[in-house]
């Protein structure tokens, strides 16, 4: 037996290790949805201020959390060899119009004074978002392949719309929650208009739309993967979310459904 090739083949180079990677998002989507389907995200409305450590301001943390996704995006990225390719670039500026607005705008945009998120949270959504940027950017810069031509491929055309049709979703859902509160206003009120005649969580149901988009664009395993851990961590989200509504407020619409209209 030749050992060299062997031991060749068992070498653990940078693509296969994105294919590892990759496949360990796909297993953190299963956990992920297994552990929030029985018990509700600890921060918002859903955090009792206990039992979760050590603590720091929610504004603070969502930036903390984010933080890689723009920022390690961008220098794994431009570390490719066709970071400076059209269709690559599209890719860049879709995620980055993503992130740059939930990282660095959002936080600063919602009334979050006086609330709380575990730092076991902020390590954690740190730790996930690092390598969720680092497969991504690698592969639509390095790993993949994106001639001019998919510019024209029914994926590609299909993807960015269905990307740009959920931002779209996600930012206008936001801005009506924002607008719920008045200067100093710390309660809850039913949002209205919008996704929110249909579904209880508008901002969520555009946020997967965008990760849905961004898989086929890409038509990768690794965008699969994260548009898989979002419907994951989103969707029981929106379920707790549906049924904090319906216990809240009594006069809450009844025809609402938690994130898919008419049906979940």
């Amino acid at each position: 037996m030749n050992t060299a090739c062997w031991a060749k083949g068992r070498e653990l180079t940078e693509e296969r290790l994105h294919g590892m990677l990759v496949w360990a998002v796909f297993a953190t989507a299963v956990l992920t949805f297994l552990y929030l389907f029985r018990r509700a995200a600890p921060y918002g409305r859903h955090y009792a201020g206990a039992g979760w450590g050590p603590h720091i301001s929610a504004r603070l943390a969502w930036v903390v959390m984010e933080l890689p996704a723009p920022v390690l995006f961008l220098v794994v990225y431009l570390n490719g060899k066709g970071a400076f390719q059209i269709v690559p670039l599209l890719f860049l500026v879709m995620w980055q119009g993503h992130y740059l607005n939930r990282t660095f705008v959002y936080p600063f945009r919602v009334r979050a004074r006086g609330r709380k998120t575990p730092l076991l949270l902020v390590g954690s959504g740190f730790f996930f978002n690092a390598i969720n940027a680092y497969i991504n950017a690698r592969f639509i810069s390095e790993f993949g392949e994106y001639a001019t031509d998919w510019l024209a491929d029914p994926r590609f055309l299909v993807g960015v719309g269905i990307f740009l049709a959920g931002l779209a979703l996600n930012l206008h859902a936001d801005n009506t929650l924002m607008r719920l509160r008045r200067p100093g206003e710390t309660g809850y009120a039913i949002p209205q208009g919008g996704g929110f005649r249909f579904v209880s969580c508008p901002n969520y149901l555009g946020e997967i739309l965008e990760w849905l988009g961004w898989a086929v664009a890409t038509w990768s395993s690794c965008g699969l993967s994260f548009m898989l851990f979002t419907v994951a961590n989103l969707a029981p989200r929106a379920r707790s979310n549906h049924r904090w509504y319906l216990e809240t407020f009594s006069d809450y619409p009844a025809r609402r459904r938690a994130l898919i209209p008419g049906i979940y």
